[in-house]
């Protein structure tokens, strides 16, 4: 079995223009194709994946913390245009040029705001969070997350409150109960579990506004012009993944440019360390120009 996570090689913080610091995680060669990773929900740099495709493929994986998690500045009351601009500065300060992009679940609408700005040159959605305030998703919610919706879009401010109220343990508790046995079956591996336990503990190091200022924004309505997205997208799901789209990323992809969507058989929500090799190949192709 290919090895699901392994401790970065590499971590450091960027200085961004306005003094707050973005913190970062490397594996892979340093001259390697850079890929950026903006990770799932209130996970810290440290939980990379597809350690042996990184190798393989002479990739250059740099996880970052978005604001406020992990060690990362804070930035309240920060948007989607402010992470794609602090990404903007990230990559030229560091000289990647336009890299390509990973956004794994609740980093999913991140990443396509860098896509949207132009910031990365090909990007790869893997079991996104979708827009879930969007009207035509109204009567596939849950109750209880169409009542996190709905407030969400009337009242952010108390949303946020809501949100700031979990905890690493609430985070596990949450993802252990709603994922199906496929998933659990990866996340409770003795190295991943510990890995992602320590991850969310490290994203909840400066408390929880990090991850609630991201839930709000990722659970209301999205200031994203897809239709603005220029650049090679991929969008993957699991096919045992319902939990992160609804329609797993089928109205998602239609609103993307050019964008294919795949629906992989035989994972869910933990499509990204299972199918690695699959999501980072399509992604190399994009980016290198080559079959």
């Amino acid at each position: 079995m290919e090895t699901l996570v392994i401790p970065p090689v590499r971590t450091g913080e960027h200085l961004l223009p306005d003094g707050r610091r973005l913190g970062w995680a490397e594996w892979g060669p340093p001259d390697g194709t850079p890929v950026l990773l903006c990770p799932g929900a209130a996970t810290s740099r440290h939980l990379g994946f597809g350690a042996e495709a990184v190798a393989d493929l002479g990739l250059r994986l740099i996880s970052l913390d978005r604001p406020g998690l992990g060690v990362s500045s804070p930035a309240p009351g920060r948007t989607f245009a402010g992470f794609a601009e602090d990404i903007r500065r990230f990559a030229e300060g560091r000289n990647l040029g336009r890299p390509a992009m990973v956004g794994n679940s609740q980093g999913a609408p991140f990443a396509l705001a860098c896509a949207a700005s132009g910031v990365v040159g090909a990007l790869a959605v893997v079991a996104g969070a979708d827009e879930v305030a969007a009207p035509h998703f109204a009567e596939a919610l849950p109750p209880e997350l169409r009542s996190l919706v709905e407030l969400t879009r009337t009242d952010p401010d108390a949303a946020e409150k809501v949100f700031a109220g979990f905890t690493p343990q609430a985070m596990w508790d949450m993802v252990m109960a709603n994922s199906p046995a496929v998933d659990l079956a990866v996340y409770q591996e003795a190295r991943f579990a510990a890995a992602y336990r320590t991850a969310l503990d490290e994203a909840f190091a400066q408390g929880a506004e990090g991850y609630a200022r991201d839930t709000v924004l990722a659970m209301g309505r999205w200031d994203i012009d897809l239709s603005a997205i220029g650049v090679p997208v991929d969008v993957w799901y699991g096919a045992e993944d319902f939990g992160h789209s609804p329609d797993q990323g089928r109205s998602l992809t239609s609103r993307i440019p050019g964008a294919v969507r795949h629906v992989v058989p035989g994972t869910g929500g933990a499509v990204l360390w299972t199918r690695a090799h699959l999501i980072l190949r399509a992604l190399v192709r994009h980016v290198r120009g080559t079959d």
